[in-house]
């Protein structure tokens, strides 16, 4: 027989429930014949029955000690093994035994010291087993108590490993969505980096067009002014010149013919000076 895991918590002997093994046709029952009854000596006289109050306080707490601790079962092959609580009373060196070994199996599994621990949890929860059952064979009523303070402290573990892992998946999405939006944001970044590269290509564009077209601007400017002035020069010399002839032939032609050329020279002075005028100061 193979027993379980070894735990802390004190059990009795395994006893075996149900076998299915096929009876062997060639075994036969085992016979006893009369002589050998008369021949086997006297007969031991019974045990002394308990006390029934006794009796039944052992049975009521062998009863409390299969519901608080129930028994633990398992099978070998085709048998059925059941091994139930120890009920036997403990003394002072059973706890100093049970400190012992739960030290022992501490350093033997190497559970850790500090922090979250399955390996420390399981060796504590045995010892607490253990204890309950030791104080329920003395005291039933405070063994049931200390089971609710068991009950409250599993479920309370219970419901901090339920938020934990609920954190902990939470979490993971938050992880995940944020690695997606990050992967999504990075791919804005590129194409926004990617446009303003257009962008500064285009304003370089148009910057050296700009360039192009002040300077060809400047360089039309000066050849007009150029012009502009060669023409005012002209102009200039003309209207001098005319004012010349026009001051020598007043001493030279008669009345009437002075009459007639000095209309002539001064349409003609006015037309230069408007001339003149306009491209001094064009419109």
């Amino acid at each position: 027989m193979i027993p379980p895991a070894d735990s802390l918590l004190k059990y009795d002997n395994p006893v075996l429930i149900k076998s299915t093994d096929p009876v062997s046709p060639k075994a036969r029952p085992l016979r006893v014949s009369p002589q050998q009854l008369v021949d086997s000596g006297p007969v031991p006289p019974p045990p002394k029955p308990k006390s029934p109050s006794a009796e039944a306080t052992r049975q009521q707490n062998e009863e409390i000690l299969n519901v608080i601790l129930p028994p633990r079962e398992w099978t070998e092959g085709n048998q059925l093994w059941m091994q139930q609580v120890s009920s036997a009373p403990c003394t002072r060196a059973d706890v100093i035994n049970l400190e012992e070994e739960l030290d022992k199996k501490i350093q033997q599994r190497q559970a850790r010291v500090t922090g979250v621990c399955p390996i420390r949890r399981e060796l504590y929860s045995q010892c607490f087993d253990e204890l309950i059952r030791q104080v329920t064979i003395n005291c039933a009523e405070r063994g049931l108590l200390l089971l609710r303070v068991r009950d409250e402290t599993q479920m309370t573990i219970a419901a901090y490993r339920t938020l934990y892992e609920s954190s902990v998946a939470f979490g993971l999405r938050k992880a995940l969505q944020a690695e997606e939006g990050k992967t999504e944001t990075e791919k804005q970044i590129l194409d926004l980096e990617s446009e303003v590269r257009d962008l500064k290509k285009q304003l370089n564009e148009q910057k050296a067009k700009t360039e192009s077209i002040e300077k060809r601007e400047a360089e039309k400017r000066l050849l007009e002014e150029k012009k502009h002035l060669e023409a005012i020069h002209l102009l200039k010399r003309t209207n001098e010149q005319l004012k010349v002839v026009f001051s020598n032939n007043n001493i030279l032609l008669s009345d009437s013919s002075h009459c007639h050329l000095s209309k002539v020279l001064n349409g003609l002075f006015l037309l230069f000076q408007t001339q003149l005028e306009g491209i001094v100061t064009p419109k």
